[in-house]
């Protein structure tokens, strides 16, 4: 969806060395900023992933931090890590020394709603944006815990639900 409709690169993290990419697509030196809008909900694959899995099943660990920790360690010296992705407990593997010693600046704290829900609203009706590509589904809001429930399990190539009251 990124690439279709926002002209975005894309890495699939799966098939594809994220940090290798991004060195490449930044002739060595790393993004500006990275964004880790996953959270807790990340997906890995390899030894980190294997480790937190572990980690997480022992309850020692309550997050899933691939995405923060690939964050962090591509973000080039002096560059800005933004986290509205959602933690909510635990971390091991931190890399607490490469934000250090390396002038990364951190940001984080949950989407401000409230604060943007007005402007952007405004801006739909006026025709600036049109979201409405990324609404793949409509239904009655009694089917709210089955709408979740695709969502969630990626049913049905669902993106975003829209529930009518």
């Amino acid at each position: 969806m990124a690439r279709e409709q926002g002209g975005a690169e894309t890495i699939n993290y799966e098939d594809t060395d994220v940090l290798d990419a991004l060195k490449e697509m930044t002739a060595g030196r790393g993004p500006d900023a990275c964004i880790d809008a996953v959270g807790m909900e990340a997906h890995g694959h390899g030894l980190q992933a294997a480790y937190d899995g572990v980690k997480q099943a022992m309850r020692m660990e309550t997050e899933r931090p691939i995405a923060v920790r690939q964050a962090i360690t591509a973000c080039r010296n002096g560059g800005t890590v933004s986290l509205p992705g959602v933690y909510g407990g635990f971390m091991d593997k931190f890399p607490i020394g490469s934000l250090m010693n390396r002038s990364l600046t951190i940001k984080t704290g949950q989407t401000h709603v409230q604060r943007y829900m007005r402007p952007l609203l405004d801006r739909i009706v006026n025709g600036d944006i049109d979201p409405s590509f990324v609404v793949t589904h409509h239904i009655p809001l009694a089917h709210a815990p089955q709408g979740y429930d695709m969502f969630k399990n990626k049913e049905n190539e669902c993106i975003k639900v829209v529930l009518k009251p």
